[in-house]
């Protein structure tokens, strides 16, 4: 005798899983494949083809009920609505457990916290005492005590020496090598890029609940590997060869906006998340356990993280935020090497120039603030004409570094000329259209608008349209494969891969 797993009650169809070993009812296992794509014991992915039947004993079978007969109809309404019930009182137990948990584990933490600075306060005033005898034994009169908030810095002078210096070096490598690149060999045309169809599609990412890919970024160094950031706060690195969830990284209470791959020669890959609930997290592969480890989590902001780039230099970590400051963090160090002073206007997006020199901000009034990262001085600012009041949500340097990529309203986009600090042309994409990314490709002949209506990419100087690629629904982020020859975007829980057909 088989009892289920789901609704604890002897199967009439009974299957095991491969994945965890358990039994279930063949109709409720199909149902809980249908909403989640996973096994509801181990939560590995699990498909239909994954469920092996087994002979029950005894083998009892249930009448099939009469086609015509109202009352065996109302018992099979009633067994659907118990499946339905049963799913969701398991769905329900299995979140009550991970509340707990969460609530078990906050509730610690402040605890902690708690004790932590009851003892600090303890030692101050220690220390206060302390000091006031000495002062009042030399006679001397003593003075206010001053506390500092770690939250309320004040803005950093200026990036060091050593760290200008090495913007510079890098500025001037790249730069050199920049003017005198061609596109890369296998680099494809516009016309084979006319041609780009769906070609894979990686389903049931991130929790069903809140479901949604909100970020995504694919290593440099291993191309099979990319790493996302959810409305479920979970930030996942997938292995797309192997069909498998490297790392589930928590941490983070509020949805994750930016993700992205630290890549350096010679150094850990680090794997950074920034969220809306103000902080930035930096994960590092652990080579004892083999698994990725938190190594810093940033908290110098007091509003939402809005902006996330590592910037060319490979050791320094730009981010923005919508409390109207950025800030440059050292990652050989993880300390914050300079904040900006608090700007009139918020930044909701951020972007670094290909040579590191230029770091470009978007503004909640239609308008791109460029300042020089070495002196946070501003180098220039960009409104298009005529605009109506919008935020600017994305930003996007060509890889030459002569032009910027930004909306110039809803649902258009602007290719802005940094020679000359004019816009060279503006892209329309339709009323109904609204842009939620802009890139240019690494070859910097092409770059792609994503939106609520699909992706569509075009031509970089004549501007023509070369494909619209709609089949996905919504894109909120994609990224350039290696030579532009794939394009990745996250659609709801789904990563779709685009390219050359076979």
């Amino acid at each position: 005798m088989f009892f289920c797993a789901i609704s604890g009650e002897p199967p009439l169809e009974p299957v095991v899983s491969v994945k965890s070993k358990k039994v279930y009812d063949r109709r409720l296992i199909l149902k809980y494949i249908a909403q989640n794509g996973t096994d509801p014991v181990t939560g590995d992915k699990l498909e239909e083809a994954d469920l092996v039947p087994i002979e029950a004993s005894p083998q009892n079978a249930p009448p099939r009920p009469p086609t015509h007969s109202s009352i065996p109809a109302l018992l099979h309404t009633l067994q659907n609505e118990w499946d339905a019930l049963v799913l969701e009182m398991y769905a329900l137990r299995q979140q009550y457990n991970s509340t707990r948990q969460e609530l078990s584990y906050a509730l610690y933490s402040q605890d902690a916290a708690t004790r932590v600075v009851a003892r600090l306060l303890r030692e101050r005033d220690a220390a206060r005492d302390a000091l006031a005898n000495v002062q009042a034994s030399m006679g001397i009169a003593p003075s206010q005590p001053a506390d500092v908030d770690m939250a309320e810095r004040a803005p950093d002078d200026g990036l060091s020496a050593a760290i200008i210096a090495s913007i510079d070096e890098t500025h001037q490598s790249l730069s050199a090598a920049r003017k005198k690149r061609k596109p890369p060999q296998g680099c494809p045309t516009p016309a084979e890029i006319s041609t780009f169809t769906a070609r894979h599609t990686i389903p049931s990412l991130h929790s069903a609940s809140p479901a949604g890919i909100t970020s995504l970024a694919v290593s440099r160094l291993a191309p099979s590997q990319f790493l996302t950031g959810g409305n479920d706060k979970i930030v996942q690195l997938y292995d797309r060869d192997s069909d498998k969830v490297l790392a589930s990284l928590k941490g983070h209470t509020k949805k994750v906006n930016h993700v992205t791959l630290r890549e350096q020669e010679g150094s850990p890959t680090l794997l950074i998340s920034a969220s809306a609930d103000k902080t930035c997290k930096i994960w590092s592969l652990d080579s004892a356990s083999g698994e990725y480890i938190p190594k810093s989590t940033i908290r110098s902001h007091k509003g939402e993280l809005s902006g996330l780039v590592v910037h060319p230099t490979s050791t320094l970590l730009a981010l923005s935020s919508l409390d109207k400051t950025y800030s440059i963090h050292d990652l050989s160090t993880f300390t914050q090497v300079f904040r900006s002073v608090p700007a009139e206007e918020s930044f909701p997006s951020l972007s670094i120039h290909p040579d590191g020199t230029l770091l470009a901000l978007g503004t909640p009034t239609s308008t791109v603030q460029i300042y020089d990262i070495r002196t946070g001085a501003m180098a220039a600012s960009l409104t298009p004409p005529d605009a109506v009041p919008f935020t600017v949500q994305t930003l996007s340097f060509s890889e030459n570094g002569y032009h910027l990529l930004s909306p110039n309203s809803l649902s258009s986009a602007a290719i802005w000329d940094l020679r000359k600090q004019k816009m060279a042309q503006s892209v329309s994409l339709g009323d109904d259209f609204k842009i939620n990314k802009v890139l240019y490709d690494t070859s910097a002949q092409f770059f792609g608008v994503a939106g609520n209506l699909g992706m569509r990419l075009y031509a970089h100087k004549t501007w023509e349209e070369l494909v619209n690629l709609e089949e996905g629904g919504e894109v909120s982020d994609f990224v350039f494969a290696e030579q532009g020859k794939e394009i990745w975007g996250a659609t709801g829980r789904e990563i779709r891969i685009w390219g050359l057909p076979v």
